[in-house]
């Protein structure tokens, strides 16, 4: 998907905005696996999440191939749209953000903190996502799609800064909701020839990406009912699902009670935050560990964006409902 250069130019480009991020191997992740487990820490990016480098790719794309383009709207569950204001903003470009009702307080309040117009519409991410293309056409501002070339392109060096730090990892859990992840780290791996299997996460409320890759077309789903919104998807990106279906070995499906369980692991065992789907990737792997016993993991940390009043209910022993 992308050459080596196109990667180390991309990594040049987002490290001049933010440093890379740490991956450690957590003794207490390792007791509780039975293995060794490395974490990539995306929660400790400028937006919390893996998303903001995506948006430093895209934008910097943007003007350059686009300078009369005045801004960009697009639509978010929450780290995409930070990212994207975060980056048009720094770029001097207007941020039009669309989220649907019920959406995170907490990640609505830092989108606009960041600097972005944000516009509640639409029952879940799908609605509001129509909504923003509608409105682009008719305001003149770019659309940043939930999958594209440029996106991909700055997810994947969290990928390539893992696999040039572990060169030797057997396997890598990551969580699909639109594609961008997963398929950064099929990039990464096949770009620096390494033999890691990629592992893809769904929640077992929202499996259009399992379900789709399996069948080997886009399969819609008739809802995505999961508190790790990250991964609350009904359709599945084509161009996404054609690179993760050959290049990914496996996808998993976790409840949301796994995934609760896996944020208390990370709280109290490393004080790390994770949202919904940041812990999904854990999540799996603790439901594989007897397979991935005498291996070295790495799971991806995608972000630690949970709202408090969730956080309380799952460090409570609860399950966020929808």
């Amino acid at each position: 998907m992308f050459t080596l250069s196109e990667l180390e130019d991309a990594h040049r480009l987002i490290t001049t905005r933010m440093p890379a991020t740490p991956q450690y191997a957590w003794p207490q992740l390792a007791r509780e696996v039975g293995t060794e487990v490395w974490v990539k820490h995306e929660n400790h990016t400028p937006t919390g999440s893996f998303k903001v480098r995506g948006a430093f790719t895209f934008i910097d794309w943007l003007t350059r191939t686009h300078p009369e383009s005045p801004g960009i709207i697009t639509a978010t569950r929450g780290n995409h749209g930070q990212g994207q204001s975060l980056a048009a903003t720094r770029a001097g470009l207007k941020a039009v953000i669309y989220a649907p009702h019920g959406n995170s307080v907490e990640k609505n309040a830092a989108m606009r903190a960041f600097g972005a117009n944000l516009i509640e519409f639409g029952d879940d991410f799908d609605e509001a996502k129509e909504e923003a293309l509608r409105v682009a056409t008719t305001e003149g501002l770019a659309f940043v799609p939930p999958f594209h070339k440029e996106l991909v392109r700055g997810v994947a060096t969290y990928a390539y800064e893992l696999l040039l730090a572990q060169p030797d990892l057997d396997t890598l859990y990551v969580p699909i909701g639109c594609g961008s992840g997963i398929c950064g780290c099929i990039a990464a791996r096949d770009a620096l020839s390494r033999a890691t299997r990629i592992v893809g996460v769904v929640s077992e409320n929202a499996q259009t990406a399992k379900l789709s890759a399996e069948a080997r077309r886009p399969i819609e789903t008739n809802s995505a009912n999961t508190f790790a919104d990250g991964m609350a998807v009904r359709m599945p990106v084509k161009a996404a699902l054609d690179i993760y279906s050959d290049g990914a070995d496996r996808i998993l499906t976790v409840s949301d009670d796994a995934v609760a369980r896996a944020i208390r692991i990370y709280y109290r065992g490393i004080h790390n935050l994770a949202e919904g789907a940041g812990a999904a990737a854990l999540a799996a792997l603790i439901q594989e560990k007897d397979r991935m016993a005498g291996q070295k993991v790495a799971v991806i940390l995608t972000g630690g964006n949970i709202d408090t009043d969730w956080f309380l209910t799952v460090m409570q022993g609860g399950v966020p409902s929808v």
